[in-house]
Order: structure tokens, then C-alpha cells, then sequence
């Protein structure tokens, strides 16, 4: 089980740049719906673990060092060829966007360019990126625990120091601050953008065992390590819902009302976050065109990182705002293409035990 918790801890610290690092991604699909949120966290965390299962299962099962493979056998030959091209664009796009977002850290945080921010960011990542995939995944995972821990930390305090009356919970919502029409609709859309960005890193880390239940039961420990995470933030911040509401990074707005030293100790962690996400996407990106383990893979994902810290001075809020809608879109129809395998096998792409 031990390789099924690396895999599980690696999916995990794959999404959660993209989907947790500044906390608004939280707080506009979950959060902002008052006790419905709650709710939403539950069936998210049941779309993660299944969603997991069947992608880390497959990866293992054709023991793949790429996401090709995989989306052909889940969408089809044809749709396969349009879905593989957007996912691969999607790599990129999400590179970019961490680099961007780091910047925006350095500046927000600490008062350093965001050139600086980007710049090292991209340079740590290229480096991560040319070593083997093997040593990516133990690195990706092994940031997840501390920020499992400080989560906790965080959720804690908040509970301790902060009423939560029904009424409250009942009068939540910001429909000006809400990621959908409704709970329901935001919970499936928070999990279709997360999927359609982490679905080609995760298929190569099933890639790298060869029992198909290990696999599975590794994209099941990250589904459910995922939704644990969304419940605990969600509760953190619907303690501090009238604060945080007009707040760009609300997780780091309640670390640092702990305490100055919590909020610089969250700033790395969320540092940390994004490397990851840029580390799994980068990598990803460049498997799919360049053979891994090799001469040429390294040279290209010099010449893709390089690309994508240029293109990341569009702007972190205006990438967001572009790339990420546009992913849910597309995550929509791999939720329905992995969910109709599923069925039409009668389950057996589900099979753990």
C-alpha cells in the first residue's frame, strides 16, 4: 500500500496548485453556498475518488508514460484525436499559469517583483522536470502531508475562535462571489477543471506500477485526501465568510490572522503548491510530444519551460480567468466519457478488490 499512498499523495499534490492555492477556487464553489457548500464537498470527493480510481487504474493497465493511450481508450478513436490535443494544450496553459501565479505570490507577499517570482519558479521546475518520472512523483508527494497538516492547523483555530450559527451557515451565500447557478452545478465544475488538468499526470503515475489495484486504490486515497481538503477549507472560511469574501487568497488572509509567522509559513507552502502543479503539468506537457528518459526530453522541456514563463507576463487573474472555464468545459466531457466506459464495462475499470 505504500506505493498506493505515493501515487494517492501525488495526484493530490498535482491539483492542488491549480485548484486550492489561492483559496477562491474554494471559496466561489463551495464556500459561498453557506451549508449547501458542505454538501458539495461530499460529492466532490466522491467524483475525485472515482474519477481517480478509473484514470490511475487505466495508466497502470496500459502502463503508459503518456495521457494518449489512455484518452483514446475512454473517448474513441475520434474524439480521442480532439480531447488528446486540447488536453495537451491545457498542459501548457496551466504551466503557464503557475508560473504566473508565483509571481503573484512574490509580490503580494513579500513585496518582490513578480518577474523574480516567475523567473525562479520556472527555473525550479525546468530543473525538477529533467529528472526521472519516478523522482517527480516522490517529490510532488511529498509536500502533501505538510500541507495536510497546516490545513488542519487552520481549520482548527477558525472553529475555536469563530461562532458558526445556522442562521450564518443559512445566509452565506454571495451570489456576486459564486462559481455556478447553483451547489450542485459549482461541485461538478470545481471537479471537471481539476480532472481535465490533472488526469494526464495522473495516468502516468499509474504508469509506474504494474498492478492495476495498487493503482486504483492510489487514485482513491487522492479522491478522498482531495475532498478532505476541500471540507476543511470550506469550514475554515465559512467561519470568516464577511472577511474573506473580497479577499484574492483567502487562505492566506486567515493564516496570517493567526499569526504573521502562520502567514509566511502558509506564503511557502502555497509557493510549494504551485511548484507542483507547474512540476506535473511541465512534465506531462513534454512526455506527450518528446519520449521520456531521454536526450531530447530534456532539451524540450528547457525549450516548453522557457515558453511558458514567456507567456506567463499576459497576467495570473486575466490566465485564470480564461484557461480555467474553458478546462471545465472540457472536463465535462471526460467525466462523461470515463463514467460511460465504466457503465459499459459493467464496472470493470472500477474493480479494486
Amino acid at each position: 500500500m505504500r506505493k498506493a499512498f505515493q501515487i494517492g499523495a501525488g495526484f493530490i499534490g498535482v491539483i492542488v496548485g491549480a485548484g486550492f492555492a489561492s483559496g477562491q477556487e474554494i471559496l466561489q464553489f463551495f464556500t459561498s453556498f453557506g451549508a449547501l457548500g458542505i454538501v458539495g464537498s461530499v460529492v466532490a470527493t466522491v467524483l475525485f475518488a472515482f474519477l481517480g480510481m478509473n484514470l490511475a487504474q487505466l495508466g497502470s493497465r496500459f502502463q503508459t508514460t503518456s495521457h494518449q493511450n489512455v484518452i483514446y481508450y475512454i473517448c474513441g478513436r475520434y474524439l480521442g484525436v480532439v480531447v488528446d490535443i486540447i488536453i495537451t494544450f491545457f498542459l501548457f496553459g496551466v504551466t503557464v499559469v503557475m508560473f504566473s501565479g508565483a509571481g503573484a505570490i512574490f509580490e503580494q507577499q513579500f513585496g518582490i517583483s513578480s518577474f523574480v517570482g516567475s523567473i525562479l519558479m520556472a527555473v525550479v521546475t525546468i530543473a525538477t522536470v529533467t529528472l526521472s518520472v519516478k523522482k517527480v512523483i516522490t517529490l510532488i508527494s511529498a509536500v502533501t502531508p505538510i500541507l495536510l497538516f497546516l490545513v488542519i492547523v487552520i481549520t482548527v483555530y477558525s472553529l475555536l475562535n469563530f461562532d458558526i450559527s445556522s442562521s450564518e451557515l443559512q445566509a452565506a451565500g454571495v451570489t456576486g462571489n459564486q462559481g455556478a447557478s447553483n451547489w450542485l452545478v459549482a461541485a461538478f465544475l470545481y471537479v471537471s477543471y481539476n480532472i481535465a488538468a490533472g488526469a494526464a499526470m495522473l495516468t502516468v503515475m499509474g504508469g509506474t506500477v504494474k498492478d492495476e489495484k495498487v493503482a486504483a486504490w492510489g487514485g482513491i486515497i487522492g479522491g478522498v485526501g482531495l475532498g478532505l481538503l476541500i471540507l476543511l477549507i470550506n469550514i475554515s472560511m465559512l467561519t470568516q465568510l464577511k472577511e474573506i469574501a473580497a479577499v484574492p487568497m483567502p487562505i492566506l488572509f486567515i493564516a496570517n490572522n493567526m499569526s504573521p509567522a502562520m502567514g509566511a509559513i502558509m506564503s511557502v507552502i502555497l509557493l510549494g503548491m504551485i511548484y507542483n502543479t507547474a512540476v506535473g503539468m511541465l512534465y506531462a506537457f513534454s512526455a506527450r510530444l518528446v519520449k521520456p528518459e531521454t536526450v531530447p526530453f530534456k532539451g524540450a522541456v528547457v525549450v516548453f519551460g522557457a515558453a511558458a514563463f514567456g507567456a506567463s507576463f499576459i497576467g495570473f487573474i486575466t490566465l485564470v480567468g480564461t484557461v480555467y472555464p474553458v478546462m471545465g468545459y472540457l472536463g465535462f466531457t471526460l467525466i462523461a466519457a470515463i463514467i460511460y466506459a465504466w457503465v459499459k464495462k459493467k464496472g470493470a475499470l472500477g474493480t479494486v478488490g
